[in-house]
């Protein structure tokens, strides 16, 4: 976190409009460059997958680096090809006609959870003026995701093709298998993970054009082990030659490239000291209550450890809308600003205007131009849209 650190002084934060969000170019350029550089020393592609991070204002940074960008469904694709250019793929649980009619004239790849929607919308794919490659969503019943939520290979999950559920004999017109089973893993435990799917599902692996070993793939974290992920990557494609490996990672293209700032709005007590601040977990940043995690609050550290604690409660009337206990050096005062760190992913795209939260602003911060830009604001005009 030493980068948010040295870099949060040059936010001017009183002129920010608060509850916001604040990208940093900088650093958000140093994770693509560490994306680029896989892809340059293994020849795979590496996608943005949108469902992480869709802030479109930074695609013209994205697309420098990166091969496209996976969706999960008619609205990422278009945003994908209106916005980031370079190859559009889909990987969706379902597809309804309406929306199939029009990723046909969007997708690239389109990835089916089953054999028998690849079947239902073959002779569409087939009869389409547009070249389309189509792949089968591997579940290879193997994941070390620890929280159950997240992960997409526990028992009875409803993602993706089985070894006792694959026809390796039904695979006319497959171009490619996709698997995806990690979540802010590292490269370990991709090695071991495609272990299980070579032993698995193998035998078709070299009919294909290529295999999309998925996301959750936390590559730019300090303590990834790139050396292996390329070794790993390299020695995949001297077994199964002529086949292009793809990598859609998320979180990765902005982790720890982004923060959260939010004002004081009233101190009380109840017990203990409590912080009210004008935004909500539940809203802004849901990921904290549904894993559940605790944010990083810039200059502040467990209860305990500083001479003042108070709990982070939030505005909406939901009762578990609180983030945690953290100490301070100072007492906090109505108007203060607390900063929380990595907050560029699973944010924007997830949040919500609950209790009539206004949703909060999005800046663009760059260090090396010296200003930070406010790329939208929101009104009620945006919570009322939602609404019928």
């Amino acid at each position: 976190m030493s980068d948010y650190k040295s870099q949060i002084c040059n936010l001017q934060l009183e002129s920010l409009e608060t509850p916001c969000y604040v990208v940093d170019r900088v650093l958000l350029e140093r994770n693509l460059k560490i994306l680029a550089d896989v892809q340059e020393r293994t020849g795979c592609r590496i996608l943005l997958a949108l469902k992480a991070f869709s802030m479109f204002s930074v695609a013209p940074l994205v697309k420098q680096y990166l091969k496209g960008t996976s969706a999960s469904g008619l609205n990422e694709a278009r945003l994908g090809r209106e916005e980031f250019g370079g190859e559009v793929h889909v990987c969706g649980t379902g597809y309804s006609d309406a929306e199939f009619q029009e990723l046909l004239e969007i997708a690239d790849h389109i990835t089916f959870n089953s054999f028998g929607q690849w079947h239902r919308r073959k002779a569409l794919v087939q009869a389409h003026d547009r070249s389309i490659s189509c792949g089968i969503r591997l579940n290879p019943e193997y994941s070390e995701v620890k929280t159950a939520i997240y992960n997409p290979c526990g028992k009875g999950s409803r993602l993706g093709v089985t070894a006792a559920e694959f026809r390796a004999d039904e695979l006319d017109g497959i171009d490619g298998l996709h698997f995806h089973a990690l979540c802010e893993l590292n490269s370990d435990s991709l090695e071991n993970t495609l272990e299980v799917v070579e032993a698995k599902f193998g035998g078709s692996i070299d009919r294909m054009e290529w295999v999309n070993f998925g996301g959750g793939h936390h590559v730019t974290r300090e303590d990834y082990d790139i050396e292996r992920l390329v070794r790993i990557v390299r020695d995949f494609s001297r077994r199964h030659k002529d086949v292009m490996i793809y990598l859609e990672p998320g979180e990765a293209i902005a982790l720890n490239a982004g923060v959260f700032v939010s004002e004081v709005l009233d101190i009380t007590r109840n017990e203990l000291d409590i912080a009210i601040l004008d935004m909500s977990a539940t809203a802004h940043m849901p990921d904290v209550l549904e894993m559940p995690y605790r944010p990083e609050v810039i200059g502040a550290e467990v209860a305990g450890v500083h001479q003042y604690t108070y709990r982070l409660g939030c505005a909406s009337c939901l009762a578990g809308d609180v983030i945690g206990d953290y100490s301070f050096e100072r007492p906090l005062e109505v108007g203060d600003r607390l900063v929380f760190a990595d907050m560029a992913v699973y944010t924007m795209v997830k949040n919500n205007t609950f209790n009539g939260m206004s949703l909060p602003s999005i800046y663009l911060h760059d260090p090396d131009a010296g200003n930070t830009q406010l790329i939208k604001s929101f009104s009620y005009d945006d919570f009322k849209m939602r609404l019928s």
